[in-house]
């Protein structure tokens, strides 16, 4: 199904490397000067109101497993005041719970295929953790058995929203740093005569149409001799191609610094050698990039043999053959 591609479009440029990245960075710090205020202040306003909601409801957090079963979704809420905010994770350590169980509170329900004996016993659990780990110095008031004071209850407030819009305000920000990528790229290959369709549509990625394009779909590849979906963010059926060739997979990365890339380098690398393991060595698999890039990252990615195109110049996808 595959077919030979020689197509070079970055990966062996490194002259122009350092010049990208500084470019890609450019961008990436333009785009969040103006969106990441704008997004911290919304988020903030509503997490002060979801904050003032769980103190009233809670009798000022003198809270029990009975608060938590009123109000699952509190739980993120209570999390972010301990001392240190404690993780999900670490919550789900110290309380001995599924995380699933954590997971369905945060989407505001206790599980359902779970006896009433059970949940008590988890919520008593978390809420004996969480009890025992509540930042004290923030709510004075439940050392001394007294009522707190309005100010003592505005200080706790505005201290645990701003520990929960941090939460809240990072995978928005990742969400729309995607949906920026995506609508760049949509917007180039329209402009190049492309068709959008949607993903639900596609039954098999090869049997896409010339000259279509969709976001989000599920590419089946081998892992330890199962199938599984490797979900793709782009997928290009070049025009003018035969049929039998493979569209074009490409994975949309920003990044807002150097040392989480380096880390998540090799997602990249075990995402490629399973789609050549599946579909052969010729499979098509660039990478779309903005923001904090470096010579380290695109020499690792480059080795690996994958190539990519950057945001601030996605003409490079005429390169690789659209």
């Amino acid at each position: 199904m595959a077919r030979k591609s020689n197509y070079i479009i970055n990966r062996k440029n490194t002259e122009l490397w350092k010049e990208d990245t500084l470019k890609s960075v450019s961008l990436y710090n333009d785009w969040f000067l103006d969106f990441a205020p704008v997004t911290y202040t919304k988020e903030r306003k509503c997490a002060m109101e979801q904050v003032e909601f769980a103190i009233s409801q809670t009798d000022n957090f003198h809270f029990t497993a009975t608060h938590l079963k009123e109000h699952p979704e509190f739980i993120t809420i209570l999390r972010m005041a301990t001392t240190p905010p404690i993780a999900r994770d670490r919550l789900i350590g110290f309380s001995g719970i599924k995380t699933s169980f954590i997971k369905n509170m945060e989407e505001g329900r206790l599980p359902q295929r779970m006896s009433d004996e059970e949940k008590e016993d988890s919520l008593s659990r978390i809420a004996h953790v969480l009890n025992k780990l509540l930042d004290i110095e923030l709510f004075p008031w439940i050392h001394k058995g007294n009522a707190p004071t309005a100010e003592e209850l505005k200080i706790a407030e505005c201290i645990v929203a701003d520990r929960l819009c941090g939460t809240l305000s990072d995978p928005i920000i990742r969400n729309e740093q995607e949906k920026r990528q995506l609508k760049v790229i949509s917007d180039f290959l329209v402009s190049e005569g492309y068709t959008f369709v949607d993903s639900k549509n596609v039954v098999l990625f090869s049997e896409m149409k010339q000259g279509t394009f969709t976001f989000h779909l599920n590419v089946p590849v081998k892992m330890n001799r199962l199938g599984v979906n490797m979900p793709v963010d782009v997928v290009i059926k070049r025009k003018g191609c035969s049929e039998e060739t493979l569209p074009l997979l490409v994975e949309c990365k920003s990044a807002g610094d150097f040392t989480n890339t380096n880390k998540r380098r090799k997602e990249e690398a075990q995402k490629i050698e399973q789609l050549k393991n599946t579909y052969g060595n010729d499979v098509d698999f660039v990478l779309f990039l903005c923001g904090y890039f470096d010579s380290g990252y695109l020499g690792y990615e480059a080795a690996e043999g994958i190539d990519w195109i950057w945001e601030h110049r996605v003409i490079d996808f005429k390169k690789a053959g659209v």
